[in-house]
């Protein structure tokens, strides 16, 4: 996995820099019916659920991208455990909705060309409220604790796992973070941040089990260089921290 456009990284919001073009990310039929089951995964790396192809993404991008599957990374009950970190400040855990572009027949396909892949990237953190979306989820993790056990997921709005503004985010070019690592992923990070609950979060840290059968522990990659890499940002970022409450 060596390659100078590896992810995650840590994104410097004083070096970002602005860029207009970037529009307002655009989800479509991220809302299914309860009707609609979805497979979830315990892989030995994370939690992984399957995603049908009518999520797509419909704007932010050049080229439309269709979803397969989101996962989450996280920490241990001593720390955080989000792959990106901003301004060296690592998060509880992270979502990636992983899509492909339309332009090629598969996710496998896609996955090698430079224009393939589209992750969408959110942070969790610790709030005081039961995040309702977040719960149709973690729900089902006592099904799923050991590897390559399967559960099913009722449709909801997968929506609703990421920020309310789709508007504020990070963009730059880098690559899937587990092996092949290849580097073909447009990746967006959204600047808010998901809340789930603490009970939520210990949920997610200390139900899973690994491969060689320990919990399933601080499942990310570190920053990798940027080598000379630009990130883009959807808004004028500033360096001082109290232009963003909350």
């Amino acid at each position: 996995c060596g390659g100078t456009k590896q992810s995650p990284i840590n994104v410097d919001t004083a070096q970002a820099i602005f860029s207009p073009d970037l529009r307002p990310i655009q989800l479509s039929g991220y809302s299914l019916p309860a009707n609609k089951l979805l497979k979830l995964k315990n892989n030995g790396h994370t939690v992984v659920l399957d995603l049908p192809e009518s999520l797509a993404l419909t704007g932010g991008y050049a080229q439309q991208y269709r979803a397969v599957q989101l996962h989450l990374h996280w920490g241990s009950p001593s720390g955080p455990g989000s792959e990106h970190t901003v301004n060296g400040r690592r998060f509880a855990a992270e979502i990636h909705v992983v899509h492909y572009n339309t332009k090629y027949d598969s996710f496998t396909e896609a996955m090698v060309h430079p224009d393939g892949l589209a992750v969408l990237g959110a942070f969790l953190e610790v709030g005081h409220e039961e995040n309702q979306y977040y719960h149709e989820i973690f729900k089902h993790l006592p099904e799923i604790q050991e590897v390559g056990q399967e559960t099913l997921v009722s449709g909801f709005n997968f929506a609703g796992l990421l920020p309310d503004n789709l508007k504020l985010y990070f963009h730059y070019n880098g690559s899937l973070t587990t092996p092949p690592c290849y580097q073909t992923v447009k990746w967006t990070i959204f600047n808010q941040t998901m809340l789930v609950s603490h009970h939520q979060m210990s949920m997610l840290v200390s139900t899973l089990r690994s491969p060689e059968d320990k919990l399933l522990w601080n499942n990310y990659r570190p920053v990798q260089n940027l080598h000379g890499r630009r990130v883009l940002a959807s808004f004028q970022p500033t360096p001082s921290v109290k232009h963003f409450p909350g």
